[in-house]
């Protein structure tokens, strides 16, 4: 062999060599980005199961012939939590079933004069609304973050080595239609 086609030969492998560990590294960073953004989704979401209770815990006394409302809240907190070491699908799920009970629960609120006007039920219902907001911005960002993931891994040439390096396609995290709705609440007489 020449000494030029060697040369040509060694330079062709460093090359490829050297494009191989760019995008390793790239798809490293971007499983990074989509941890990252689920990392501040569970944050949101610890916060939001631990304002529950305390939701709860205010109305009560102001509520006593809508325990059945209660009693659906707390289900669905003690489901989401359940759900904090599983999948993203069934996670997703309790927490969607989450967030319906609030909204049923902020939907019979504004039915009892004396519980809108209680600062420690405002000042709960103006955090949990804040977290909501947080939590769908969270969302948000992890779903671009995984999008952006599963592109990267999905595209060629990456896409030609990804599964073999260890990289998967990862979930969105996705409101589920009945999610959207808003809550049909019958309240009872006052």
């Amino acid at each position: 062999m020449e000494p030029l086609a060697i040369v040509i030969v060694v330079a062709l492998v460093v090359v490829a060599a050297f494009m191989g560990v760019a995008m390793y590294n790239g798809l490293v960073r971007w499983r990074l980005r989509v941890d990252e953004a689920w990392a501040q989704i569970d944050v949101r979401l610890k916060r939001r199961h631990d304002l529950v209770p305390n939701l709860v815990n205010a109305v009560k006394g102001y509520m006593g012939f809508e325990q059945s409302v209660l009693e659906r809240v707390t289900q669905a907190r003690a489901r989401a939590v359940a759900a904090g070491g599983q999948e993203l699908a069934p996670r997703a799920t309790a927490e969607n079933q989450l967030t319906q009970t609030l909204r049923s629960l902020f939907a019979v609120v504004e039915n009892y004069p004396d519980l809108k006007a209680s600062q420690n039920v405002l000042k709960l219902q103006a955090q949990l609304t804040t977290t909501e907001d947080q939590l769908g911005a969270a969302r948000d960002d992890y779903n671009a973050a995984v999008r952006a993931y599963n592109t990267a891994i999905a595209t060629l040439p990456a896409a030609l080595m990804a599964g073999r390096m260890g990289f998967s396609k990862r979930e969105f995290f996705a409101a589920e239609p009945e999610a959207e709705l808003v809550p049909a609440v019958e309240i009872g007489p006052m």
